[in-house]
């Protein structure tokens, strides 16, 4: 709770100022984001099968990530994974 007294006029900054970033929508109005990192991997049994799952960050400055399935990751992102192509 503030009471008015607490309350101060606003000095300008331009240190206050943030960059926006060029963001490229799709048609449909969605945004690709890119993945930045594998951060952990592990297997999940499903339908009694082994699927490999692995945690996406998509956003390295807020960390956003996802549980997605390796396979699928490794066909759209193949730079994520060292190794054998």
């Amino acid at each position: 709770v503030f009471h008015v007294s607490q309350l101060r006029k606003y000095v300008a900054d331009p240190s206050h100022v943030l960059e926006l970033e060029d963001v490229q929508l799709r048609p449909d109005r969605t945004l690709e984001m890119q993945p930045v990192c594998i951060e952990d991997s592990r297997t999940r049994l499903y339908k009694g099968k082994d699927v490999r799952l692995v945690k996406v960050v998509w956003d390295a400055k807020t960390g956003d990530s996802t549980w997605e399935v390796a396979e699928a990751m490794k066909e759209l992102y193949p730079q994520l994974f060292p190794g054998k192509p």
